[in-house]
């Protein structure tokens, strides 16, 4: 079984991703750095990749939150479950799978903390109060629909619904986690976004997830065949009508069978950064694992080729879109 190592720290996690790119070329095609968004190297929560030298620079960012595979040797501790069944909980390998967008002139930002450890797609505060030994402040969500399942901005549980943690966690666990790479995984998204904007007064968001092949017990689309592929804009509230349709006409057209908003439309990256009337337009993707992985060894198959070009053909259509469509009201 393949496993990635597992560090002590994302300060070793910052040391330790360049060795890991350069065993895997698709990895190394754009300039990466990683830090709090501004590049500078300093934090090993963010890989910063920007379009690759010679590129023209497009208004495409694509974020992959939950493909983070650096566990901090103070969470292992502190969970009561194997590093195998924490990393039911990643969108395995879905940086590769689209690793080649710089080629593009496309920005890519990805987590390299995992889901399990924190949760980008989340409010900066769903937390669960029973998870923790103290009271949390007035300004926690502590009642999404999220929270309830277990799966807040610090996870109770993984996928498959088993609890992590032996014991409570103090607050002050949850804000320094917060600290350390929620708001530096936000704060390189921003950046990637708002200079896309500067330089083109229009940006699209592609935010790129991917879900189990088969749902889990309690999940609304429980006892259904999943599609290859969930589009989410929000019931057409986050991106004009020529970005999913363009995405889904392309993968169709390759075979894939594709669905819009069932069951994912787009979590939190989608609602925040989704604003199509000021010229921000963010789409969700979501791709069946068994396409690409497998789900058990969790190492890829032999299909991971052919998606991940498929999906750099994604890339390209997103990047060429006509400036009409996109450009604020």
């Amino acid at each position: 079984m393949s496993i990635v190592p597992f560090v002590a720290s994302l300060a070793d996690a910052a040391r330790a991703e360049p060795r890991r790119r350069e065993s895997d070329g698709r990895e190394n095609e754009g300039r990466e750095s990683e830090g709090r968004g501004d590049r500078d190297g300093e934090s090993g929560a963010v890989g910063v990749q920007a379009p690759a030298e010679g590129a023209e620079t497009r208004p495409l960012v694509l974020s992959s939150p939950h493909s983070g595979s650096v566990y901090p040797a103070s969470f292992l501790r502190q969970s009561r479950l194997d590093p195998v069944s924490l990393r039911r909980s990643e969108d395995c390998f879905v940086d590769r799978l689209f690793a080649a967008a710089p080629q593009h002139g496309a920005t890519l930002v990805r987590a390299l903390f995992p889901r399990a450890y924190v949760d980008p797609n989340r409010e900066p505060y769903e937390l669960d109060p029973a998870m923790f030994a103290d009271s949390l402040p007035s300004f926690a969500n502590t009642r999404s629909l999220r929270v309830l399942g277990g799966l807040g901005t610090i996870a109770r549980v993984v996928a498959d619904g088993a609890e992590i943690y032996r014991e409570k966690l103090p607050f002050a666990e949850a804000e320094a986690r917060i600290s350390a790479c929620y708001r530096p995984y936000h704060a390189a998204l921003a950046e990637a976004l708002g200079e896309a904007e500067r330089r083109h007064g229009r940006v699209v968001l592609l935010d790129c997830h991917s879900m189990p092949s088969m749902a889990a017990p309690g999940e609304r689309d429980s006892g259904r065949g999943r599609p290859d592929i969930v589009l989410g804009d929000r019931f057409g509230m986050s991106c004009a009508p020529i970005v999913i349709e363009t995405a889904e006409n392309l993968l169709r057209a390759r075979g894939y069978r594709v669905g819009r908003n069932d069951p994912y439309a787009g979590g939190y990256i989608t609602h925040h950064y989704g604003r199509p009337r000021r010229g921000r337009h963010a789409l969700q993707i979501e791709i069946n694992r068994a396409l690409y992985m497998d789900e058990t060894r969790l190492e890829p198959n032999a299909g991971f080729d052919r998606v991940r070009q498929d999906l750099e053909a994604l890339v390209a259509a997103l990047a060429a879109l006509p400036d009409g469509p996109l450009s604020p009201d």
